[in-house]
């Protein structure tokens, strides 16, 4: 994809894009810039390298992605991991020589094919735990080996200690390590490799570009959650400029579909227990007197992410929880599993359903970034999230949004709801300071000026090759 296109949203400041074309086109020209990680489709690590790569080939530059496969035992334990560094024990089971092993043995065959074809000048990205143990193995080509780490806890406990020392033996060796915020740094590594480059959406993805009402009612039928299913295939832009038809249905849970004059509060992520997806719908339950407010809550199918077996599980509590429900309160409460096969209209689905809504909610009990918030501020929507990760680093809170102090409060997090519900003045205000909030911070344009600044300190330090 062409980067010029972000003129028309950055203006003048696209003098700083062209300048980092430039840069770019010259210090790596003759390298290859692999990213790899553990899933091709699902969570946002998969959506930023599909869309950065994509510009940083349309600059002209060799950029490659890699998938790393595994047993469902290697990703029981990388789920732990990851829940470790949020600080909650996840599944309760350690880390010790048993997962040693299944990680190694799991990552060894990834790694060796890697170092066939990478050579002393690329630059290669391992995206998370699942990744960072194929660093060693990469060394001897003398590329460059960069660490990516896009989840992380605010203040370090025993639990996010322990997977860091699991980690450690292997990341201390990279070239250099990238972290979303600053504390999410880990304790006792260099910081000289250590850099800060926070994550960005794509406004011009099937998931963020602009869609007329029509459209949105269209997909928002088309997918089972309206009244009707208009039959006539909501549009959308692909990336390769094709227009692209979401024609598929989701699997919905539901007894009546979405009223036409609903107010519609949305939460979108994948089904994991640090959402707190039941949290959402409980604390939204207490708040219905009033109005005519409805939840939907969306994620994935659960069988199309391959790197998180946790997620039918959580999936079927939610279920469990909502059909406990009164038939009036359940009437209220839709729960959405929108289908993988085409990633692109995957995306659309969750636009059209943003756009659909009221409010948007992201109420994680821990979170690495959590794109999401960028994604629904984009579209002008005020969000109600925890003041947790990245998600305080993208809304001002009262201005463009509202953070929640303690996300387990449901008090707090129903009332802030409820407020936004009654206040459709107070929506307007915040829904146009989260799109200029975007706009100044959030953009792939950023994301890949602060790698490139980034690179091109680690290549210095290195010397000519």
């Amino acid at each position: 994809m062409d980067p010029e296109r972000f003129r028309s949203v950055v203006g003048e400041r696209f003098d700083e894009i062209e300048l980092g074309m430039e840069t770019g086109r010259r210090l790596f020209q003759g390298r290859s810039i692999w990213h790899i990680n553990s899933t091709a489709r699902g969570g946002g690590v998969a959506e930023l390298l599909q869309s950065l790569l994509a510009y940083v080939r349309g600059v002209g530059l060799d950029a490659r992605w890699g998938v790393i496969q595994g047993e469902p035992e290697f990703f029981e334990v990388t789920k732990r991991i990851h829940n470790m560094l949020h600080g909650v024990p996840g599944d309760g089971a350690g880390l010790g020589e048993a997962e040693r092993e299944i990680y190694e043995r799991t990552l060894a065959p990834a790694a060796d094919a890697l170092a066939q074809i990478v050579t002393g000048r690329d630059i290669v990205f391992l995206h998370d735990p699942q990744t960072a143990g194929m660093i060693e193995a990469l060394l001897p080509t003398g590329a460059v080996i960069v660490w990516r780490c896009h989840v992380g806890l605010d203040h370090a406990n025993s639990l996010a200690r322990q997977a860091w020392d699991f980690l450690r033996p292997y990341i201390e060796r990279a070239d250099a390590y990238v972290f979303s915020r600053p504390d999410f740094i880990w304790e006792g590594i260099d910081r000289e490799r250590a850099f800060i480059v926070a994550p960005s959406i794509d406004v011009f993805s099937a998931k963020n570009q602009e869609l007329g009402p029509e459209v949105v009612e269209t997909i928002v039928g088309r997918i089972g959650l309206g009244a009707v299913d208009p039959g006539d295939d909501g549009e959308f832009l692909r990336h390769d400029g094709s227009t692209g038809r979401v024609v598929r249905h989701a699997e919905i849970y539901q007894d009546v579909p979405l009223p036409d004059d609903a107010a519609v509060v949305t939460q979108v992520s994948r089904w994991d227990r640090l959402k707190d997806p039941i949290g959402v719908l409980r604390g939204f339950v207490d708040q219905l007197d009033g109005g005519n407010p409805h939840l939907v809550l969306a994620g994935p199918a659960t069988s199309a992410v391959a790197d998180d077996p946790e997620g039918a599980g959580v999936l079927k509590e939610l279920l469990d929880v909502r059909n406990r429900l009164s038939a009036e309160q359940r009437a209220r409460i839709h729960v959405a599993c929108l289908p993988m096969d085409d990633v692109e209209e995957n995306a659309a689905m969750v636009n059209a359903i943003q756009r659909r809504s009221q409010i948007v909610v992201q109420k994680s009990l821990a979170e690495g970034f959590g794109l999401t918030v960028g994604e629904a501020m984009w579209k002008g929507k005020p969000v109600v999230a925890s003041a947790r990760g990245g998600i305080q680093d993208q809304i001002t809170d009262g201005v463009s949004g509202i953070l929640l102090s303690d996300p387990s409060d449901l008090a707090e997090y129903g009332a802030s709801v409820r407020r936004l519900l009654d206040d459709e003045p107070l929506r307007i205000r915040m829904g146009i300071a989260a799109r200029r909030e975007v706009e100044a911070n959030f953009l792939g344009s950023r994301h890949l000026l602060d790698y490139l600044q980034m690179l091109r300190a680690l290549l210095e330090r290195r010397g000519p090759s």
